[in-house]
């Protein structure tokens, strides 16, 4: 019972691994490409944050709007908003994110 009970906990464990990978995955690479940007009211600016506009996203085969939302801004950081670039017959979608800011430490 307890070597059961080992496996179903490994199982697990490496599951929820392998998901976690998935998501902060860099790129998603694609042959179909995403529909133009929505237009999306943007609100007034907040002291203390940026706005991330929104993106198409890929998502179980089909490109999926992610409203824009606020990020709370990170000192000595500069955000990149997720963007796709054609290479080829290909669509590649960067992620984005947080990246810390070489030009002002």
């Amino acid at each position: 019972m307890l070597s059961k009970l080992k496996t179903m906990t490994l199982v697990a464990a490496a599951a929820a691994m392998f998901s976690a990978g998935a998501v902060a995955a860099t790129y998603i690479d694609v042959r179909v490409a995403p529909p133009p940007p929505r237009h999306e009211y943007v609100p007034p600016a907040r002291v203390g944050y940026i706005w991330a506009p929104g993106y198409w996203d890929w998502r179980g085969h089909r490109h999926v709007w992610v409203m824009g939302h606020w990020e709370r801004e990170r000192r000595g950081y500069v955000y990149h908003h997720p963007q796709w670039v054609q290479e080829g017959e290909h669509w590649r979608l960067g992620r984005g994110g947080w990246d810390r800011d070489h030009d002002h430490p």
